[in-house]
């Protein structure tokens, strides 16, 4: 290992910024471990920025000169069991990479705890952009752009499912039989473990759920976090996307529970405003142009030939699914074990998701 030290600057680009108080990284002991492990690097110190967007996992893009990458590691405080599993979500992108350029190349994954204080693993860096709450500079908000993402969303999606997931690797790690039966049961009791209010209707829900799993079907690759911000486009081709991400949650189920999730995120201008704004400002999603939920799930089954009929069960779980996730943050919070003020009205914000996947329930999509 080197002892050279120099002073280390910290800089923001476009689409990361400083790191946030008491997300710092040991940036002398990181760097000393890329170089150890990495070759040919350059001589210039390593910096650390941060990537501002998600509720979950921490994620740093580095930097040694003109050699990027991100690390991705759970964030701070005690977590849920089986949660931000981060040699499981590197272990996935070395089965999937292979098959689906969109996934990033993973470089190392490392588990000694005394390193950064958590697992952690290191990853390529792409390029592009990233949409969320606004169109980013570059790209026109124009109604023919958000059909071309819209577009590009759903054929990915699609992609994804075309996978054999028996030439990959996933093959050995997931047990596709019984998975939704598996998934109401196992988000039932991590909402149990999470709860902190007594929300209405929520137990109603939950039987709800239990009461009405649809007839197994094939299994496909499932990325289960498909949604417009952990997709990366080139923004002078919406058509082209050049990285998708977050792939802690990918498994081998049902492809229509995938489908679900991004629905679930895939706000429209007449949903609750409650809904709308319960993670700050809303997904351009809701702007003149992109699909609706409806447009997106049957341009899905007109691609893929799948029977959507039972769509309504799906994207109700998919809400209840988000609501755990949610709540499973603001337990954090509500116990102290992290201060980020992002977090302070989540329980707010999981009760709208109950409230909505209750309509969904008795309404449909």
């Amino acid at each position: 290992m080197r002892s050279r030290r120099v002073n280390v600057t910290i800089q923001s680009n476009k689409d990361t910024i400083p790191v946030r108080k008491g997300e710092e990284l040991e940036i002398h002991k990181l760097e000393d471990y890329i170089r150890e492990h990495i070759d040919n690097l350059p001589e210039e110190s390593l910096q650390i920025e941060q990537f501002p967007s998600g509720h979950s996992n921490l994620t740093y893009l580095l930097k040694i000169g003109d050699w990027e990458a991100v690390l991705r590691r759970p964030p701070l405080g005690p977590v849920a069991p089986k949660a931000h599993d981060m040699k499981r979500e590197s272990t996935i992108l070395k089965s999937i990479h292979p098959y689906f350029s969109l996934s990033p190349k993973p470089y190392l994954y490392e588990d000694d705890k005394e390193l950064l204080g958590a697992p952690f693993f290191i990853m390529e860096r792409r390029q592009g952009v990233v949409l969320d709450t606004e169109f980013p500079k570059g790209v026109e908000a124009t109604p023919e752009n958000g059909a071309l993402i819209s577009e590009t969303m759903v054929k990915t999606l699609a992609d994804l499912h075309k996978i054999n997931y028996k030439q990959t690797d996933l093959v050995h790690i997931t047990k596709p039989d019984g998975f939704m039966e598996r998934q109401v049961k196992g988000w039932n009791g991590r909402y149990e473990k999470a709860k902190t209010d007594d929300v209405e209707g929520v137990e109603e829900l939950m039987m709800w759920l239990e009461d009405h799993v649809p007839a197994a079907s094939e299994a496909t690759i499932i990325h289960y976090d498909f949604k417009l911000n952990n997709a990366m486009f080139n923004p002078n081709d919406l058509t082209e996307m050049t990285g998708l991400f977050d792939w802690e949650m990918t498994t081998v189920g049902d492809p229509l529970a995938d489908l679900g999730v991004t629905l679930s995120y895939w706000l429209e201008d007449s949903d609750p405003e409650l809904l709308k704004q319960g993670f700050g400002k809303p997904s351009v999603t809701v702007q003149p142009g992109f699909y609706t939920r409806r447009e997106f799930a049957e341009r899905y089954a007109t691609l893929t030939g799948r029977d959507v009929s039972d769509l309504s069960f799906y994207v109700t779980f998919a809400y209840f699914k988000l609501a755990v996730i949610v709540q499973q943050i603001y337990y954090r919070y509500h116990k102290g074990q992290t201060h980020d003020k992002r977090f302070a009205k989540f329980n707010q914000t999981a009760k709208a998701l109950i409230n909505h996947a209750n309509q969904i329930a008795q309404k449909g999509v």
